[in-house]
């Protein structure tokens, strides 16, 4: 698999081509089949994602001057998504006015690693400036100093996620990779956040759970035996990098472990790929997508499991990965108007052929095409880490 060209001559392009919004700037996801606008709302987690794969991929793989032109486009969107209080949208209208916003500071960490990636590729200092800002949002967010509205009465249900810290640990990784910033306190924040994934209750005997109590002790509930498999790859591959920058060979081996944890919950020996969400003890899953194959935790896992399979030289790991690199280069990729479809039935039939939407855009296929690039040609992941 050449994954460098199915980057620069597929993937990439088709957002090129399709998505780039050359009126009011920023891109638009929601795109059919063909790569048709079905809707013009814009999602924020895009801006800033698609900012930084654009930026990355200018930094990495090509000094294209259409990756840098797109990235320059969509930067100049991002302010409009932000709003009076500081933090952005969730979804706004074409011409950027706000429709959406969510609890979750996501947003603001998608913007930050975009504009930490547009400022390499540019030296653009608004953009420096800008990454900083979206982080210290988000980080206030995380910490609780900036308060958001809990999903769930804290007081009736105390609990923590996994996944807001999960994206403050990778957001960390890059914004430490900055110039003429406080990289040792980056670090010091991705460590506590690999910490809180290691030892906060997240990580137990049967598997990686999406949310615990607060003192990081089981929930006797459905929403505290959900695990998702995409999530915990990605938990895994995030810890391992960690593990490689700091040299901690407790991250490397939790990372391991979570993979080992989720094959056997998370990927289905009959029909292929990993499933959505699966419940840690067997229960029944309250999620009425949990069979379904997404097209995100596909990449995740083969990531992860690549990046094992180098690190500890398992047979299994590379074998998971084979079987999950012909499985998507089987259902998921349309060989006929380029990039991937989404979602499929349990049995991989497809559930929908649009190639985005709110939620799917250009990140986690191109972030997957970089990362195995860059361990193609190096062997390992030192490059796609900076």
């Amino acid at each position: 698999m050449d994954y460098k060209q199915a980057l620069q001559t597929d993937i990439l392009p088709f957002w090129l081509d399709h998505a780039i919004d050359t009126v009011n700037g920023g891109i638009f996801t929601q795109l059919d089949k063909k790569g048709n606008l079905y809707g013009r709302e814009k999602s924020v987690w895009f801006q800033g994602r698609a900012l930084w794969v654009f930026a990355k991929a200018y930094n990495l793989i090509e000094k294209n001057a259409a990756y840098l032109a797109a990235a320059k486009t969509i930067f100049a969107f991002l302010p409009r998504c932000t709003d009076k209080d500081g933090r952005m949208f969730f979804t706004v209208t074409a011409d950027g006015r706000g429709l959406q916003k969510r609890r979750y500071y996501f947003s603001e960490t998608f913007a930050a690693i975009g504009c930490a990636e547009y400022y390499k590729a540019s030296g653009d200092k608004r953009a420096l400036e800008m990454a900083m800002q979206y982080f210290e949002v988000a980080y206030a967010c995380y910490t609780g100093a900036r308060k958001t509205q809990p999903k769930i009465d804290p007081e009736n249900f105390p609990a923590k996620a996994l996944s807001p810290i999960m994206i403050l640990l990778s957001t960390a990784q890059v914004m430490r990779t900055l110039p003429d910033t406080d990289a040792a306190l980056y670090s010091r924040i991705a460590a506590a956040c690999a910490d809180e994934i290691l030892h906060g209750g997240f990580l137990t005997p049967y598997g990686l759970l999406e949310n615990v109590s607060t003192d990081g002790m089981p929930l006797d509930a459905p929403a505290g035996r959900i695990v998702n498999p995409g999530h915990s790859m990605e938990a895994a591959w995030f810890l391992m990098a960690e593990g490689l920058t700091a040299k901690n060979s407790e991250m490397l081996e939790a990372g391991k472990r979570i993979i080992d944890l989720t094959l056997p919950l998370g990927y289905d020996e009959k029909h292929g790929g990993l499933i959505a969400f699966t419940d840690a003890l067997g229960k029944p899953p309250m999620q009425l997508e949990w069979d379904m194959k997404l097209w995100w935790p596909q990449c995740e896992a083969m990531i992860a499991l690549r990046l094992a399979g180098k690190l500890f030289g398992e047979e299994k790991y590379r074998t998971y990965y084979e079987r999950l690199l012909a499985y998507t280069q089987r259902y998921f990729v349309d060989r006929e108007d380029g990039e991937w479809y989404g979602y499929l039935h349990y049995d991989n039939t497809l559930s929908t052929t649009l190639k985005g939407n709110i939620f799917k855009g250009p990140f986690h296929i191109p972030r997957l095409h970089m990362l195995m690039a860059v361990l193609d040609r190096d062997g390992k992941i030192d490059a796609f880490m900076q």
